[in-house]
């Protein structure tokens, strides 16, 4: 599975609602996917602090949400990830669903009532996401990581939610403990140069993006 099917479902409940209400996960798909993109070696980071993103191979990749992705990777050639992570375009969810259904592991229940019902996506097969819960299990007490495990828990970090999705996943594990162990799990992922930087810098543009509408919010609020 992509990292980004594996994140859609951890942050969707088994009936297909949202863990909870939030434009951030977007943000987190988005970084997922661009992973998925470095992983399968068709795009690459530079090695700046805020990285710039540029397409190695362009074209077709065989998956809806890779392919949605990359052609919007094209047109914004050479962007910064910070700038890449909020790009809603990238926020590939319905490609992401589409493919999920198509490996009847969700079925998609379409927006109602002019758009005031949101669209669902209720599993059907919840396999696939036992086996990521029990792999980041595993990880999160001392297992090694593949890079897909070290993106995913970054990216429930930043987005600050990690605690809620992974509740019983992480044990006794309390904030402090969890969050230091997701920080060396970014270590200890046996990868080549690139992917690593991919992984660090994810996790900072990710934690960045979420932060970010909370500090205007309560500037707003002032």
């Amino acid at each position: 599975m992509l990292i980004a099917e594996e994140l859609f479902l951890l942050l969707r409940r088994d009936d297909g609602k949202p863990e909870r209400a939030s434009t951030q996960r977007g943000f987190g798909i988005a970084a997922a996917v661009i992973t998925d993109l470095v992983l399968a070696e068709r795009v690459t980071l530079s090695e700046d602090k805020d990285p710039r993103v540029t397409v190695l191979v362009p074209g077709t990749s065989g998956h809806p949400a890779l392919d949605a992705a990359l052609a919007r990777l094209v047109e914004r050639d050479g962007k910064k990830l910070s700038s890449l992570v909020t790009d809603r375009k990238l926020a590939v969810e319905e490609p992401v669903a589409r493919a999920l259904a198509a490996a009847r592991v969700i079925e998609v229940e379409e927006t109602r009532a002019m758009g005031l019902v949101p669209a669902k996506y209720p599993v059907v097969d919840p396999e696939p996401e036992r086996r990521t819960r029990e792999q980041l299990r595993l990880v999160l007490h001392g297992g090694t990581p593949r890079p897909e495990d070290a993106t995913l828990l970054a990216i429930l970090q930043g987005l600050g939610v990690v605690g809620k999705v992974l509740a019983e996943e992480k044990g006794t594990l309390g904030r402090r403990d969890l969050k230091r162990r997701i920080e060396q799990v970014s270590t200890e992922v046996k990868a080549g140069e690139a992917v690593a930087r991919a992984i660090a810098a994810m996790n900072a543009a990710i934690m960045t993006a979420a932060v970010l509408p909370a500090i205007a919010a309560g500037a707003g609020s002032g």
